[in-house]
């Protein structure tokens, strides 16, 4: 049997060598032979060779395949999964670069953003008014040297407390506790970080201006006790009050920034005129010579702006309403009719409107007038009548005229030069023209209609009309639009149907408030300081700023994201270099050995 055996071996092996001979399975791989058994002319020679006695133990195997020993365990690298493991190991460089290339997109846009936010500030201005104070928190940044000013309805927040700072005038440290609660609320609209460094500035108005110096010092100085304490930046100089032509310009800095021309031509400029409760203001570009006390200069960018402003003060629409009735009750004008029975008839109220029967106290707009003065409100007779409401109100805005140097005097003796352009009429211009339903062009026109049929209509049928309104704001509407055509019409020149002034609070979206052409101004003129004084050396000094005065959250999360994702390279890396092993059966040995396999 045995001699059988081997010449089919022979036989066999005879037909293969006619043949190409076969390469050894891992000839391919550059395995050398001594790693993994010997060539199959070696093994011919041992089958030629004497045999022992015990020989027909050893089973007898093909030489042509190497046997395999079976594992119950996965073999990753077994030989039908060598095509795969190739492309597996493909994925190795590409987890590195998609690592790196997301590290770098998050550092970069990471950076962007905080270079956008280091530019980013904010400012506060609270607007000491006679009717109430108003804090405005204001969001910008500075490029180019100067401020860009975010001005969308997110970006501004403003509160109001009441009653004015003047009504503190006999307890003056209590016009500083009023601000506590409006501090708080800056403190919920400028991060925590931006306190240090975010300017705080309060500017009185008319309210202030009445006030005996003494008074104003002492409610100046317990608000600004608590100014700083606040968090914010301060200095006691920030604390102030300004006038009323400074009111009129930083007005017409924040409609013209609105309406887009500030910066531009000077004629194409617009004016604006305010009516508060106290004052009016008028301010606008004109080139006519003037005293130099209704002169101001405006500079924004390259161009330069020569500005009449001029704060008319007592002649807000609730100053001059307690004073007409308070020359009313005097008689001192004559187109006002008086009754047998003593009463003063009052055209600029509602007819069959009831006053009270006890002495009124003036409001602290009546104290601008004459803080001692005292009417009796019970002395009038309601018969309201726009045409003469119209008279008398124009002579009150004509009062004193006879003291007039200059033929420009159009309202009472002070100098106001002839109004061209166009022009913005804000406050209780946009109000009054908001209650009686009028267009914003127009509207003087309109007014007067419209005035006419309110103060000839029955007291009664206006309360059923407007139930939501109180009585005394209601009854007021009568005077409020025969004062407005009295103003512009009569006193400034304004056409009824002049198309060039609108009644508007605001302008895209954008409020018109004379606190935001203040800040505008200051932070401006400020920003371009600083940007001549900060000018980067080097192109990266930004990088110098951002390590050291980056928040350290922020800074801990960078750090973090970067060594979660060297870590998820590295464990994909060390996965892949991992030695691949292979259990084969060495023909030579006699026995299965374990023997690295080379990655192809």
């Amino acid at each position: 049997m045995e001699w059988r055996l081997r010449l089919r071996l022979r036989l066999r092996l005879r037909r293969r060598r006619r043949r190409r001979p076969r390469k050894h399975f891992y000839a391919h791989c550059g395995m050398p032979s001594t790693e993994i058994g010997v060539p199959i002319y070696s093994f011919m020679r041992r089958l030629n060779a004497p045999k022992k006695r015990h020989d027909s133990r050893i089973p007898i195997m093909d030489p042509t395949k190497l046997h395999l020993r079976s594992s119950s365990r996965p073999n990753l690298f077994a030989r039908t999964n060598f095509k795969n493991s190739s492309k597996s190991r493909c994925w190795l460089p590409l987890a590195a670069l998609l690592a790196f290339a997301f590290l770098f997109s998050y550092i970069l846009v990471f950076t962007t953003n905080f270079r956008s936010s280091l530019k980013r500030r904010y400012g506060i201005v609270i607007d000491g008014g006679s009717t109430g104070t108003r804090l405005h928190v204001f969001r910008y940044r500075v490029e180019g040297g100067y401020g860009v000013f975010d001005l969308g309805e997110e970006e501004l927040a403003s509160m109001k407390v009441n009653p004015g700072l003047s009504a503190y005038a006999e307890d003056p440290d209590g016009a500083g506790e009023s601000l506590v609660e409006l501090l708080e609320y800056a403190k919920t609209r400028v991060p925590r970080d931006q306190w240090g460094v975010t300017e705080i500035r309060l500017m009185a108005t008319a309210g202030l201006r009445v006030l005996e110096l003494d008074v104003q010092n002492r409610i100046l100085e317990s608000c600004r006790w608590v100014l700083r304490s606040s968090g914010f930046k301060f200095r006691d100089e920030w604390a102030s009050v300004i006038t009323g032509s400074d009111e009129g310009t930083y007005a017409w800095v924040a409609a013209n920034y609105a309406l887009g021309t500030l910066g531009s031509d000077p004629l194409e400029t617009t004016g604006i005129i305010e009516l508060g409760g106290a004052s009016a203001q008028v301010t606008f570009v004109s080139n006519e010579p003037m005293p130099p006390e209704f002169s101001r200069t405006v500079k924004f960018g390259n161009t330069t702006y020569s500005l009449y402003s001029h704060s008319f003060l007592h002649l807000g629409q609730n100053a001059a309403h307690d004073s007409l009735r308070e020359a009313l009750s005097k008689g001192e004008f004559n187109s006002a009719k008086t009754l047998q029975n003593g009463l003063s008839v009052d055209p600029c109220t509602p007819t069959g409107f009831s006053h009270a029967s006890e002495s009124e106290a003036p409001s602290p707009s009546v104290m601008m007038v004459e803080r001692n003065s005292r009417y009796n409100i019970s002395s009038f007779h309601s018969k309201g009548n726009f045409s003469e409401c119209r008279s008398v109100a124009l002579m009150l805005l004509q009062k004193g005229k006879e003291k007039c140097t200059d033929m420009n005097c159009r309202v009472g003796s002070i100098f106001t030069p002839k109004l061209r352009g166009k022009f913005l009429a804000t406050e209780n211009f946009f109000y009054t023209s908001k209650f009686f339903g009028v267009g914003p062009r127009d509207f003087l026109s309109d007014l007067v209609v419209a005035g006419q049929e309110f103060c000839g209509e029955d007291w009664v049928k206006l309360k059923k009309r407007y139930k939501l309104l109180d009585e005394e704001d209601l009854a007021r509407y009568c005077f409020s639009s025969a004062y407005i055509v009295a103003l512009l019409h009569d006193s400034l020149g304004i056409g009824l149907e002049d198309k060039g002034i609108t009644a508007a609070s605001e302008v895209q979206n954008i409020a018109v408030d004379w606190a935001l052409g203040a800040f505008i101004l200051v932070q401006s003129t400020a920003a371009a300081a600083a940007a001549i004084e900060t000018e980067p050396k080097k192109q990266w000094d930004w990088i110098a700023i951002e390590m050291y005065g980056y928040e350290m959250p922020k800074k801990l999360s960078i750090i973090g994201v970067s060594i979660m994702l060297l870590f998820i390279a590295w464990l994909v890396s060390s996965k892949w270099r991992r030695p691949q092993l292979k259990t084969i059966y060495d023909l030579e040995k006699g026995r299965y050995i374990v023997t690295r396999v080379s990655k192809c």
